[in-house]
């Protein structure tokens, strides 16, 4: 890209386009080689490095220092798992299922502690997350979260209509779901100020480098190799890009909208007022976010799979996509109608085949991943840095016991079978969240795609 300002919202805020790093000009050789300078990979050598300042670290990136889905998400710091405590408990145990939430809540509150430490200013706000119920449908999927979340002790609580309204003034409100784990911010700021840090503390950072190759103990790029004792893959919705990793991981879409900065008797209309992260219970996924400087930030799916797992610069602005989440955003908050969008982006997310997040390492051959965020990264990509530094190190503690640790996803269906089913699957939610306001009754529809998507 000239000009990477036009990635987001986010990286048009930082001012002046970043300039990229030096590129990998020779083959090199180092303790730990991480292929991708997003949250993953900067989280895990931020995490080395505190661990063993003498390791030698080299991070490669094809572009640039959050490029990819770091510096372009929502902004939510959640303690969202993709999968839930129920699948959890019935895969591992109850405990296992209570302990990879509670290890996501402790995350939350890590990630502030440490952008609060280093100094990066990344406009946190600890506001708790909102999720609304605008349907008689919805209302009985957010009783029914707030039973599971009761059983498995994750701290989300049901709300009335006048609770919920309380916090986000939305139309049609019947009730709501509410947790107070769960942060903004805005990522860009996060993840380049990690990437300072990272590479202030003696780490290598090469931009502009992309990855051909990864084999055991080897890294190959255009213009130079390196040799590590353990590689860790760290590239999210851009592992299909990797040779042999087609088909492990699919790259979905979402896009995002900005309004302008907002006055004071707008948000007073709206809500919002610690800064809450907000959805609603419909199954075609939105969220949205009030901003430090005041904007309403709000996205959702609803982009195409693009055949093959390809990723490309015009998939991120979708015009009908685009128009949809302002007609959504309108129907949710009139007070927003007429109001400017100024900044409209996208970018690929990564979702195993059974949408369930993993981390590991393989020791034999000194290979280590983690991904599969399905939207929920900026937390759990913490997570996954320190708990790839416990398994790099050897080191026994109590996130090296989570379930999701060492978890294998199946491939995805070859072509034409994958695109068929995972744009089948976006209709089928659309459908679904249409026939739910016609009918008033939940969508069969909705509950068969569900299980089919994660098995």
């Amino acid at each position: 890209m000239n000009d990477y300002r036009s990635i987001s919202l986010w990286f048009d805020q930082l001012g002046d386009p970043p300039a990229p790093r030096a590129q990998l000009e020779r083959d090199t050789a180092v303790d730990v080689a991480v292929v991708g300078a997003g949250l993953t990979g900067l989280w895990t050598a931020y995490y080395l490095q505190a661990a063993d300042p003498t390791l030698r670290i080299a991070v490669l990136e094809k572009e640039v220092a959050g490029f990819g889905a770091s510096g372009r998400n929502g902004g939510w710091c959640s303690a969202l798992f993709p999968v839930s405590a129920a699948t959890l408990a019935a895969e591992h145990g109850r405990e296992a299922a209570i302990a990879q939430y509670a290890a996501m809540r402790d995350t939350v509150d890590e990630v502030a502690r440490v952008a609060r430490d280093l100094g990066v200013d990344c406009g946190l706000a600890m506001g708790g997350a909102v999720v609304v119920a605008r349907s008689a449908p919805q209302l009985e999927r957010a009783r029914h979260e707030a039973a599971e979340a009761a059983e498995y002790r994750l701290g989300t609580t049901l709300l009335d209509a006048a609770a919920a309204r309380a916090r986000l003034n939305a139309t049609a409100v019947l009730g709501a779901t509410y947790t107070p784990h769960c942060a903004v911010l805005q990522p860009a700021r996060l993840v380049r100020g990690l990437a300072d840090v990272v590479e202030g503390r003696g780490a290598r950072i090469y931009e502009q480098s992309p990855v051909t190759t990864l084999a055991p103990h080897l890294v190959q790029t255009p213009r130079g190799t390196v040799r590590a004792q353990y590689v860790v893959r760290a590239t999210e919705g851009y592992t299909a890009l990797l040779a042999g990793h087609r088909r492990a991981v699919a790259p979905v879409y979402s896009l995002i909208i900005a309004t302008e900065p907002l006055a004071a008797p707008i948000w007073d209309e709206i809500g919002l007022s610690e800064r809450e992260a907000f959805s609603d219970h419909r199954h075609l996924i939105i969220y949205g976010q009030r901003t430090e400087d005041g904007r309403m930030v709000f996205g959702g799916r609803g982009a195409p799979y693009h055949f093959g797992s390809r990723i490309r610069p015009e998939f991120d602005r979708v015009q009908r996509v685009f128009r949809a989440l302002e007609g959504a955003l309108g129907e949710l908050f009139p007070v927003l109608t007429g109001v400017r969008i100024t900044h409209r982006w996208g970018g690929a997310l990564g979702i195993a085949r059974d949408w369930h997040a993993s981390v590991g390492l393989d020791r034999a051959t000194g290979y280590a991943w983690a991904g599969g965020y399905v939207g929920d990264g900026v937390s759990t990509t913490n997570l996954a840095g320190r708990t790839l530094t416990d398994l790099l190190l050897d080191r026994d503690s109590a996130i090296t016991g989570l379930p999701w640790i060492g978890h294998r996803s199946r491939n995805w269906e070859p072509e034409p079978l994958r695109w068929l089913g995972a744009n089948a699957a976006l209709r089928a939610m659309t459908w679904a969240d249409s026939a739910e306001r016609r009918r008033g009754r939940p969508s069969r529809t909705a509950s068969v795609v569900n299980a089919m998507m994660s098995r």
